[in-house]
């Protein structure tokens, strides 16, 4: 459905979560439950086993991961952010007595929170870290293509660098185990593909980038989806194990511990550990698009018991980002992109677009996401 057609729509918003018309292919039955809670219920819920049964699951998983790392440096890797998911995982690893070596991607954008945070769980859970630095220029470059493109997914360069140098480092250092913190706790509402395109659709970037770029991509780490679900997979041996579907996995209970065990520090909302995401979330996506994230975090959480619906609503009718946080932040991602104020207000006011307005690999990964579905391997609603 186009913009066109969206405006056209009457308002509604489904009276079991808080997601609404903002998502412009939402479905409602007749009792106004959304598709997301009734595929919650009905795909989800099933298959999600976050007790004794996913507490075997993942001890069995544990001990072929011990098994087969067996002699080497690590037996796992777990990719770091310094958010709430990735640092709850590495609490866990420690705890089953694993050996991950933790891997951070500084894409330039770092809050203090996230610094602060990795810092504590290295040093209090005693892991190796290693960092991989992506180079600035070709970073700014992207992104301002993404920016001039005036599409809503402009955090897709940061998050291909997060996913691409965790990916391509454990296929080429032969590490047959990524643990990450996908989770159906806080993430069974996925947001729609209009304000989250995927960020592994290597198509996509690189015709953005071929319009609006302006600097050769020489270092900045590239992977599509097709050689990280593919050939990483079945011809590296690379498997993805996502240890929060076993446990009870409490966000704001996993925050107090960590704060309590680690000196790990809060921040404002999922993904606000990076400055730029803040930006993006808080302020891009509600302000030129009418698109708040949180619509779908806070929805998540309701599904799982952890707001109300009362509660969720309150959140959402307060702005994600105070006035002179939002002056503060916006001067800083214009002087980092080397952009004036006026400059970035500029491209603020410029006409929207979509990820339909450049080439992409939508068609085939709509069939892979279908398939997938048709399977069972793929539970959330992705479209």
């Amino acid at each position: 459905m186009d913009q066109s057609m969206q405006a056209k729509r009457d308002y509604a918003i489904c009276s079991n979560c808080i997601m609404d018309t903002s998502d412009s292919n939402i479905s409602f039955d007749d009792k106004g439950w959304c598709d997301y809670c009734n595929n919650y219920h009905a795909n989800i819920v099933p298959n999600w086993h976050p007790d004794a049964r996913g507490q075997r699951e993942l001890e069995a998983i544990v001990a072929r991961i011990k098994r087969d790392g067996a002699g080497k440096a690590h037996d796992c890797i777990i990719g770091l952010s310094g958010g709430v998911d990735s640092s709850y995982v590495a609490y866990l690893a420690k705890q089953y007595g694993l050996r991950p070596l933790l891997f951070h991607v500084d894409a330039g954008w770092n809050s203090q929170q996230a610094v602060n945070n990795i810092e504590k769980m290295v040093d209090g859970l005693g892991f190796d870290l290693h960092t991989e630095v992506v180079n600035w220029q070709e970073m700014q470059d992207l992104q301002l293509a993404f920016f001039k493109a005036q599409v809503p997914h402009i955090d897709t360069p940061q998050d291909h660098a997060f996913f691409a140098s965790l990916y391509n480092f454990a296929a080429k250092n032969g590490v047959q185990y990524i643990l990450t913190g996908a989770n159906y706790s806080t993430e069974c509402v996925r947001e729609p593909l209009e304000w989250h395109y995927h960020a592994s659709d290597l198509t996509q970037l690189k015709d953005i980038h071929r319009r609006f770029g302006k600097r050769k991509l020489k270092t900045f780490p590239l992977c599509d989806i097709f050689k990280y679900k593919l050939y990483y997979r079945f011809v590296k041996g690379v498997k993805v194990v996502k240890p929060l579907n076993c446990v009870p996995f409490i966000k704001e209970e996993a925050m107090q511990l960590l704060v309590d065990t680690y000196g790990w520090q809060k921040y404002a909302h999922k993904h606000y550990e990076s400055r730029f995401t803040r930006f993006y979330e808080g302020y891009w996506l509600p302000t030129k698009f009418g698109f708040d994230k949180r619509r779908a975090h806070f929805s998540s959480l309701v599904l799982t018991g952890q707001l109300t619906r009362a509660e969720a609503l309150d959140k959402i009718s307060v702005k994600a980002y105070d006035e002179a946080t939002v002056a503060q932040d916006f001067e800083y991602i214009a002087t980092k992109l080397g952009l004036s104020v006026d400059e970035l207000k500029a491209v603020m006011a410029g006409d929207n677009k979509s990820y339909r307005d450049y080439k992409s690999s939508m068609p085939l990964l709509d069939a892979i996401t279908k398939l997938l579905r048709l399977v069972g391997w793929q539970k959330a609603i992705i479209r």
